[in-house]
């Protein structure tokens, strides 16, 4: 009874709705042998009892083909989500909730919602992702879902699964094109009916792309749900920055707990000599990030690729995995995940007392 055999045997014990196993996401944290007993850890990303009891007994039976006497098998799961913000719960089957948002449109939101949920769901999360952009519904043509009409179940729409992404959007309910002209209360109650008519199941963690800016939507959102933290997006420029600030004290206004800042277009790495050039600045969202007692979660180069994935409905962490963007856009996952299991456990963090910076 060798270690190298019992990993081998764990080998072959899919993580509940997913093709990879349980040592290919890495959720094997301990395991230690002594004469005929075993001692295991494990951790995964899921609270729910149905996903640990599965795991349990099939890793208990495939185990119970060694002579061993006693299998101590612990199984570490991230603590249930506590209010974060004001907001009541309309979806108490998912356990966290993740807003992205900017102070101004074109930086880079979309893409990197996109790109941060495919992201958590190759490292074994079950994600879902809703297009709160009610202005400009980006996510069904960077997905790959533009056209795909949604699954009407009685009074409740079934998501469409992309990339092992649940996702729902208003650009998939609405004709193409058409613009949605929309007061205050009306924004409101699409947010409310978005989320209350949507059969997500349950999830890990739900990602909102949100319209950029800090208005109607951020509002009914943050009243809905306990969102346990926020993303905020931006470019290395001032005038971004200077918007980016009202984002974060949005943030801090609703009492939404902050993970970090993504730097986004910061630098270009050229396709020819992948030298990196700093052609709109670099590093310049360090101070904003220290005002509000956060940090940077990372800084998304400019590629072509992200561009042609974008369009093509195919982002950059499905087409190519292993380039620097990519490896970047798992780095900031991970933290982001970290962040919420801190958050989960801390019952939330009040940043109610932090003081808005001008830059």
């Amino acid at each position: 009874m060798k270690k190298e055999n019992i990993i081998a045997i764990l080998q072959e014990v899919r993580y509940p709705g997913f093709s990879k196993s349980i040592i290919d996401f890495g959720f094997l944290k301990e395991i230690e042998i002594k004469n005929k007993e075993i001692d295991m850890i494990l951790d995964i990303p899921s609270s729910d009892p149905k996903i640990s009891g599965q795991l349990r007994e099939e890793i208990l039976k495939r185990l119970s083909f060694f002579e061993v006497d006693n299998i101590e098998l612990t199984i570490r799961v991230p603590q249930r989500v506590v209010t974060s913000s004001n907001g009541k719960n309309l979806l108490p089957n998912i356990q966290s909730f993740v807003m992205v948002s900017s102070g101004k449109g074109g930086v880079g939101k979309s893409t990197t919602t996109v790109n941060l949920a495919i992201a958590l769901a190759q490292q074994g999360k079950r994600v879902g992702l809703l297009d709160a952009d009610i202005y400009g519904p980006n996510i069904p043509r960077m997905m790959g879902i533009e056209g795909v009409q949604p699954v009407f179940l009685g009074n409740k729409i079934k998501p469409i699964l992309a990339h092992d992404v649940k996702v729902m959007s208003i650009g998939s309910l609405v004709d193409r094109g058409a613009s949605l002209i929309w007061k205050g209360a009306m924004v409101t109650q699409a947010i409310e009916q978005m989320l209350e008519d949507i059969e997500w199941g349950s999830l890990d963690v739900l990602l909102f792309d949100m319209p950029p800016g800090t208005g109607d939507a951020q509002l009914a959102l943050a009243q809905s749900l306990p969102v346990t933290t926020g993303v905020c997006v931006t470019t290395p420029q001032k005038v971004a920055l200077d918007d980016t600030v009202r984002s974060m004290d949005m943030f801090t206004q609703l009492h939404i707990p902050i993970a970090g800042i993504v730097e986004n277009m910061s630098g270009f790495i050229c396709p020819e000599s992948g030298k990196e050039y700093a052609i709109f600045g670099k590093g310049t969202t360090v101070p904003l990030a220290d005002a509000y007692n956060t940090k940077i979660l990372g800084e998304i180069p400019i590629e072509p690729v992200i561009r042609e994935g974008g369009d093509s409905g195919l982002p950059i962490t499905v087409v190519a995995p292993i380039c620097e963007t990519s490896k970047r856009y798992y780095q900031i996952a991970q933290m982001l995940w970290e962040d919420i299991m801190k958050t989960n456990a801390s019952g939330g963090v009040d940043n109610s007392v932090i003081q808005p910076t001008v830059f």
